[in-house]
């Protein structure tokens, strides 16, 4: 299963999307249950609270996710969790989601998880004309729907794409039942959240809601790049099963990785820049963390010399289109600068994958990185470095030493 680690992951939402079916997908697609019950668990949702069975939709198996509990009835919409009936589940305000889970799941499913929570709130913030911190959710509060974006914030982290890729996501038209009323499909909230996140939408010919406001977030929040699938040398495909049974085709969202090939290696990025000469040292963490929850994929600082000889730090990141205006901002407000540039670039990166070898200080993941389908270079993960230097109370050279030489005759 290490396998599927810190490859491309490529969405096709010709069904459309909800938090479920994108969970399903990820455990069709052999993202490990435990990986998600673990940080369910970690939020105190016990994992007998999660369903998940392998069915088959139309002809298509696929593995179906739903929740437990007291209420479990739903309208049926394309797939339900976001717009089931709003008396029947518990009410929470973002703060208090916030608190639920801040601390609770490790960085990177913290920060992404946020990040789809965020995306929410900010557009339900804008359509009832209110602050992001008083925010009431309605049916993206429900116990259900914060499982699906954390159990996908999990599995997303766990998978660590270096590449997310999306075609066009079917919205749906006509009109849907909730909390608020009838409203106008595409629903406002999934509308909204695709606008800002620059996700690109198509109607899907179909007349009742295809894209949830919470499949929506997981999407902006992680792909890069809006397009057909590119080329891939495919290692393994998932598909997530939505509630209702469309009559022109199998409502299963899918879920494809791979390695990307040379013909597809090159990105285009932003690099964004800022000079900074009055900002304590003690808050550049604290920036570079801000930055890449906005969506940077990559944060750095290098010392300068500005005007009158005074010494300062230039911030830099790279972010994709999709993301430029949310690290901008995020520069902004983590920072004291007040200019911030950016230009266009391209990146190549080479073909990489996550390894998980055994050592005497317990497994150890390892991202492999291939030119041409050779390796050239082989790094273990800091993070799993460091918590096992410290629990076996060892020095953190030894446990790379002892990574490294699993890798190499494992090769």
């Amino acid at each position: 299963m290490s396998d599927l680690r810190g490859l491309h992951l490529h969405f096709d939402g010709v069904a459309g999307a909800a938090g479920d079916m994108i969970l399903g997908a990820l455990f069709d697609l052999g993202v490990p249950v435990e990986v998600v019950t673990d940080a369910l668990a970690a939020i105190g949702v016990q994992a007998d609270r999660l369903a998940v069975e392998k069915i088959v939709k139309s002809g298509i198996a696929s593995v179906d996710v739903k929740v437990r509990g007291e209420h479990e009835h739903e309208h049926e919409h394309g797939h339900g969790h976001e717009h089931a009936h709003a008396h029947a589940h518990e009410h929470h305000h973002y703060s208090d989601i916030r608190r639920r889970i801040e601390g609770k799941l490790d960085g990177a499913a913290q920060r992404l998880c946020f990040d789809i929570f965020d995306r929410v709130a900010r557009a339900e913030a804008k359509l009832h004309g209110t602050t992001v911190d008083k925010v009431a959710f309605h049916e993206v509060g429900a116990i259900d729907s914060i499982v699906d974006i954390v159990g996908a914030a999990a599995a997303l982290a766990w998978l660590a794409p270096v590449s997310v890729s999306s075609s066009p996501v079917a919205m749906g038209h006509g009109s849907v039942k909730c909390a608020h009323g009838v409203l106008p499909v595409p629903a406002p909230a999934s509308l909204e959240i695709m606008r800002e996140g620059g996700g690109v939408t198509t109607d899907g010919g179909v007349a009742r809601e295809l894209c949830t406001p919470t499949g929506a977030a997981v999407l902006s929040s992680i792909v890069t790049r809006w397009e057909a699938m590119p080329p891939l040398s495919v290692v393994g495909v998932g598909y997530g099963a939505g509630d209702a049974d469309l009559a022109d085709r199998p409502n299963v969202l899918r879920v494809t990785a791979g390695r990307r090939v040379e013909a597809g290696a090159v990105d285009a990025m932003y690099r964004i820049e800022a000079n900074v000469d009055d900002m304590s040292s003690e808050l550049c963490e604290h920036a570079a963390e801000a930055l890449f929850e906005a969506g940077a994929v990559d944060v750095w600082w290098s010392p300068i010399t500005m005007k009158k000889a005074r010494p300062a730090l230039q911030l830099s990141a790279l972010a994709p289109e999709p993301r430029l205006h949310d690290v901008v901002r995020a520069t902004f407000r983590e920072t004291t600068s007040i200019g911030v540039r950016f230009d266009r670039v391209s990146r190549r990166v080479l073909d990489r994958e996550v390894r998980e070898v055994d050592t005497r200080f317990g497994p150890i993941p390892v991202k492999v990185a291939r030119l041409d389908g050779i390796e050239v270079n082989a790094a273990p993960e800091y993070e799993a470095c460091r918590a096992a230097a410290r629990e076996h109370r060892v020095a953190l050279k030894a446990v790379f030493a002892a990574a490294i030489a699993a890798h190499e005759a494992a090769r």
